[in-house]
Parts: structure tokens; C-alpha cells; sequence
């Protein structure tokens, strides 16, 4: 890391100060976010938290650098029980999937809450410290975490409304009788900002009779109270307990609402940004690897402010991509991506961006608002819902409500452009999945993305809720015998994604910090420039997001002459600045020099 400019001093003169103990660190954290509690004595009981009993802690902590991920990084996004037969655990027919599919494809699996739940398939968690038994247990998700880099979720914001805390709660058991938000109907809450449409405050009986508890996300989620302290000790310990049973990546989700205040947004408050600090801490000192990623929807700047000063998030979500890609595929024009796309700064020092289109929830529409004009935003919508998608909403400080994220599979999606349906289905989905692994970044895809799996519109009509259209369970029978008919959309769209990440994951200049340049080409091309760290090699990664046949100069790009290029994916040769150079109907090109 480079040093600091100090003033000029006497080359013998020593250093005023040593450098902060991990005492310290934690302490002047948490007397920001606690002042009234003595921040010495809740700093050791911190320690004692995450590293209890023989457990101990690096001596000093891992400076921020890019060697925490690399090309070969890539993520599988699934639930526990995406795939199943009536007979055997989830969890194991996951696991034959990843093996038979998946290994030598993507390295991580971020496997969605798979603790006992009540509701939000895995979001509403009684007990964060069993796993679901529908699924299997904790040896199940040890065998993943063996194989591939583990992702689990840490659902800090809330709990579910019949779970043993809550319960607990409403008996007036301490500690958890202080364990969650509780505000009052004259509050001035009209500042708060909300992710759905159900009221905000839910009336609950008591011990000490009627009590109104904060609601961000619905009636079965009852949002913890971070004012107290003993709420943030209990998820240290829960993250403790998810490193010893192999997790390595830490989902911390719906992260921005931790902290809330009667009167204000509720949303991103200093004290939310200082928690997410203090845990970066901890996984500074931690003696295993733990990298941090923050799950915030939110428009571009809210998002990349979880990156703090290379002291919060290791990884933040790429939120804008999906709704961004989706637009281009749709409209046959990549230039509000691109505009996009140039504006993005590279991820700091020891940070990268997460990259995808799709996951258990929908198309966040939240990060296209000042990216996309509102007219092609209800254009794209209108265009989804032609294919089958839903639409759920939020509710706004006024009362009324706004597109929040649009229901579908990524790959239904894709189906249709903006002129209506043609051939190009497969090859303008694999051209979106292609963009994601050609960005600055760590790529992830959803299982259902990497299935070329259809809207479930009955599980949305037997579940009651929109989402349940992109979390399809497949009957693994059944799955095995689509893949096994190579003209299935199923099998075309599995393999040429993996034969995309084998490539990919050969590459340097794929390296998720490697250097990244937007190219100024022909607006139905998204092009950039990566080159590796070590500048040994540079690759030219074209998409043609439009339906239309493209030529271009090879003189358009700066192809160093007396350099052997070549297309990776499709084989060819290209002499610089003696041909041109063509893509198909959504074609991708990746030209490198090695």
C-alpha cells in the first residue's frame, strides 16, 4: 500500500504513536455507535465474542490488497433446496449438481438462508444457528464449504415474528425484551424509507401490554433494536459460528436499515456505516479468510458509500447491472450503459464489485433511477410484463408507490426486445451473462440463470408472492434428463456458460481489479478494454447487444502491432489494422494478445 505524504522530519526522529491495537480499533468504533456505554469494556466483550475460549486473532491486521479474489473467482447463487427428488436431502443432491456441473466453472456457492424460517423463503430465521432439517444440517453444508468457497447470509436487520427471540420478547425475557425496534403511530416516520408497500409499524401484545414494532420488510419480519448492544454481540457470535462450520463470505443482508431513527430515512445512518466498519475489523484480525458483502439496492452513489474508505465492505452487489443489461438487450442499444459504465470508478484497494443480472429476487429498478430516463424505464417494464413479468412496488414518503423490482427469470427476460420476439433468444441471453463475466469484477449467476429456467407462475400462484417466479425447484430427475438432451435451451444455455468461465478463468486481464477502459465504438456494441495486472496481457471484450450484423475497423481498437490477437471464444485470428472486424446478432468477441 503506498505510504503517506508526511511532513518533513529528522530521518531518526521516531514515530509519534504506535499504530491502533484491536482493542482500539473496536473501541473508538463502538464509542461512536454506543457513546453512553463504556467502549473499553464492550471492545473485550467483542473479542470475546468472535474469538472465545482457544480461538485467537492475527497480531496485526491484513492490509487491504487483490489478493483476495482472482479470474478463477466465480459464484453460484442458489437455495439449499433449489433442486429436489422426495428422497434424498437437498443439500446432498446440491452437492452432486455442483460437482458434476459446476466444479472447475465457478470456485463459490452462495447458498441462500438455509436456516428454520417462517417466511421469505429463508429471510423470516427462527434460529441462525441450526440449518433448516428440510435440508439437511451443519456436516451437509461443511462437505460445500470443503469443496467450493461458502457464502451464507446473515440476516442482521430482522428475525421472524414467531421465532423463540421474538417470543421471548413478548414474555418480557431479557435480554431479548430489549432486543427489537419499538416506535410509536405519532412518530414523524414519513421520512422513512421503505422497500414494500405493508404498513411499517405492526401492534403486538405484551407482557407489559401493547407494544408497536418496526416492520422494514412485512409483518413476519420484526426489525432488531442495534441500540443495544447485546444485538450486536449475538451476530458476532452467530459469524463466529458460521466460520467454524466453514463459510468464508459473509452476506451481510439488508445491511442499509440496521440503524433506524423516528424522523429521518432510516437508511445508510452513520451508525450503520460504523457497525459494517467494526466488522471489517474483525475480519482484518480474523485468522481465517472473511470477506464482507454488503446487500444494498440502492442507487449508485448509496451503494458504493459500503466500500467506505477501504475500511467497510470487501465486496459491494454491481446493483445497476441488472436493469442496465436487460435495457441494452431489450433496445438493441448499449448506450446507457455505457454512459453508465464510464462513470464507474474502479473498485479502491482491496475491493471489488460483485457482478450479475439475476438472484432470488427480482430486477432491482431502484438503481436505474437516474441512469435510465423514466420513459425507457416503463418502456422495459411494459416489455418484461409482455413476457410474463411481475411487477412488486414500494411505497414513497408521499404515499404513493413506485416500480420496485420487476419478477421474472433473467432468462424470460431476454425473450423479447423492444420490437417484439425473434430468433435470438439463447444468444442474446448468453451475450448478458457474457457481459458480466467480461466487467471489472467477480461474476455470480443464479442457478435459474445458468438452467435457462422459465417463470413459475404456479409456484407464484401457490406460494402468494411474486418472487416465488424466479425461485423455481427443480425435480432433479428432471433436471438431469433436460441437460442430458443437448437441443434443450437447458443444456445449450449450461454449456456454453461453462465453457465461457473455463475460458475466462485462464485469463489475467480478467482478474477482478485487472484495468478496465469503456471503448467508444458503435452504440449497439458494449465494449471494453481489460488488461492484467501485470500488463502481460490485454483482451477486448465486444458484445453486440442489437439483432443487427456489426463491422467495425480493426483500426478502432488498439491492437499493438507485432502482437499475435486472437478471438478466445471463437478461435480466429485478427491482424491489427488490416481487417474488419464483424460480430453476429449478439455475438461476444474476447480479442487478446495472449
Amino acid at each position: 500500500m503506498p505510504s503517506i505524504p508526511r511532513p518533513d522530519r529528522k530521518p531518526d526522529k521516531k514515530p509519534d504513536k504506535k499504530p491502533a491495537s484491536l482493542s482500539q480499533h473496536l473501541a473508538q468504533l463502538l464509542a461512536r455507535i454506543y457513546p453512553d456505554v463504556d467502549s473499553t469494556i464492550l471492545a473485550s466483550e467483542v473479542v470475546e465474542a468472535f474469538w472465545p475460549e482457544d480461538r485467537h486473532h492475527r497480531r496485526r491486521p491484513r492490509k487491504p490488497g487483490n489478493d483476495l479474489w482472482s479470474q478463477n473467482d466465480a459464484v453460484l447463487i442458489t437455495y439449499g433446496n433449489s433442486l429436489v427428488d422426495g428422497t434424498h436431502k437437498p443439500l446432498d443432491l446440491l452437492y452432486d449438481f455442483l460437482l458434476e456441473h459446476m466444479k472447475g466453472v465457478v470456485n463459490g456457492v452462495h447458498i441462500l438462508p438455509f436456516f428454520p424460517f417462517t417466511s421469505d423463503d429463508g429471510f423470516a430465521v427462527t434460529d441462525y444457528r441450526r440449518v433448516n432439517s428440510e435440508l439437511g444440517d451443519w456436516p451437509d453444508i461443511r462437505r460445500i464449504g470443503q469443496a467450493f468457497h461458502l457464502m451464507s447470509d446473515l440476516v442482521l436487520n430482522h428475525v421472524s415474528s414467531q421465532g423463540p427471540w421474538f417470543n421471548a420478547y413478548r414474555q418480557g425475557q431479557p435480554p431479548y425484551d430489549r432486543f427489537f425496534f419499538e416506535a410509536s403511530p405519532d412518530d414523524d416516520l414519513s421520512a422513512t424509507v421503505r422497500p414494500r408497500t405493508t404498513p411499517l409499524l405492526q401492534q403486538v401484545e405484551t407482557v407489559n401490554g401493547p407494544r408497536h414494532v418496526w416492520c422494514t420488510f412485512s409483518h413476519d419480519q420484526i426489525d432488531l433494536d442495534f441500540r443495544n448492544p447485546e444485538v450486536l454481540l449475538e451476530m458476532i457470535r452467530i459469524i463466529r459460528l458460521h466460520l467454524d462450520q466453514g463459510v468464508r463470505i459473509v452476506r451481510l443482508d439488508a445491511v442499509a436499515f440496521l440503524w433506524k431513527e423516528p424522523g429521518t430515512p432510516s437508511i445508510h445512518l452513520p451508525e450503520t456505516h460504523a457497525v459494517v466498519q467494526l466488522l471489517r475489523v474483525l475480519a482484518d484480525y480474523a485468522t481465517e479468510t472473511l470477506v464482507l458483502l454488503t446487500e444494498t439496492n440502492v442507487p449508485k452513489a448509496e451503494n458504493l458509500s459500503y466500500f467506505g474508505n477501504r475500511n467497510e465492505a470487501h465486496v459491494v452487489y454491481n446493483f445497476p447491472l441488472p436493469p442496465l443489461i436487460l435495457h441494452a438487450m431489450m433496445a438493441g442499444d448499449a448506450r446507457y450503459l455505457l454512459k453508465w459504465q464510464r462513470g464507474m470508478p474502479p473498485a479502491p484497494l482491496g475491493c471489488a464489485y460483485l457482478n450479475f443480472t439475476a438472484s432470488h429476487d427480482g430486477i432491482g429498478m431502484r438503481p436505474a433511477e437516474g441512469v435510465l430516463p423514466q420513459g425507457e424505464i416503463t418502456r422495459m417494464i411494459d416489455t418484461a410484463r409482455q413476457m410474463g413479468a411481475l411487477v412488486s412496488m414500494r411505497t414513497l414518503p408521499d404515499g404513493s408507490e413506485s416500480p420496485y423490482e420487476l419478477n421474472t427469470s433473467f432468462y424470460e427476460a431476454c425473450g423479447r426486445t423492444f420490437d417484439g420476439r425473434d430468433d435470438h433468444h439463447i444468444a442474446r441471453f448468453l451475450c448478458s451473462q457474457t457481459i458480466v463475466m467480461s466487467l471489472e469484477g467477480i461474476p455470480a449467476f443464479y442457478i435459474h440463470s445458468m438452467l435457462a429456467t422459465p417463470n413459475d407462475y404456479e409456484g407464484v400462484e401457490r406460494r402468494g408472492m411474486n418472487r416465488a417466479i424466479n425461485r423455481h425447484r427443480w425435480h432433479y430427475p428432471a433436471l438431469q434428463q433436460a441437460l442430458s438432451d443437448p437441443e434443450s435451451q437447458h443444456a445449450q444455455v449450461l454449456g456454453a456458460l461453462k465453457e465461457r468461465l473455463a475460458l475466462r478463468a485462464q485469463q489475467p486481464a480478467f482478474h477482478p481489479n485487472a484495468t478496465q477502459f469503456t471503448l467508444n465504438l458503435d452504440n449497439r456494441i458494449f465494449g471494453i478494454w481489460r488488461q492484467a495486472l501485470d500488463r502481460t496481457q490485454s483482451i477486448f471484450a465486444l458484445h453486440n447487444v442489437s439483432g443487427d450484423t456489426i463491422t467495425i475497423p480493426a483500426s478502432d481498437l488498439n491492437l499493438i502491432e507485432d502482437e499475435d490477437w486472437h478471438c478466445l471464444i471463437s478461435g480466429e485470428d485478427i491482424a491489427p489494422g488490416e481487417t474488419d472486424i464483424t460480430l453476429a446478432p449478439y455475438q461476444c468477441r474476447w480479442i487478446a494478445n495472449s
